[in-house]
């Protein structure tokens, strides 16, 4: 099995030693998506709300990369450092995904990294 780096510059790149997502058998893997603007490179640490809408721009942007958009995402984890955030980051969703929507795990974590309240990971259904 092969697989194939993809990378955006529409999207933040990875903080870390990884690729923004990873495309092998018939999957793209998406890394977790925090709330960095990659036109500025500034951390958006406001409201839940705002966050939330950064990281599915991000993930837009990675998806789009890969030859695909939101609707081909078939399961997403999404980790929000205060489970009250749960409705917020569900508004978000609502207003970017379509039905059938995907599979969906919400974790609360103790903390994340640079200090967001928000990260999404994905894994999307690959075109290639």
């Amino acid at each position: 099995m092969t697989k194939k780096i993809i990378f955006t510059e529409k999207a933040p790149k990875a903080i870390g030693p990884y690729s923004q997502a990873v495309t092998a058998g018939g999957f793209t893997f998406v890394s977790g998506q925090i709330a960095i603007n990659p036109e500025t490179g500034d951390l958006i640490n406001t409201s839940i709300k705002e966050q939330a809408e950064q990281v599915i721009k991000n993930l837009t942007a990675i998806c789009e990369e890969a030859g695909g958009s939101l609707a081909d995402i078939v399961k997403l984890t999404i980790y929000i450092t205060d489970m009250d955030d749960f409705a917020v980051v569900n508004e978000s969703m609502k207003k970017h995904f379509i039905e059938p929507y995907p599979a969906r795990a919400t974790v609360e974590v103790s903390a994340l990294p640079l200090g967001v309240n928000v990260e999404i990971d994905a894994v999307l259904i690959s075109h290639e």
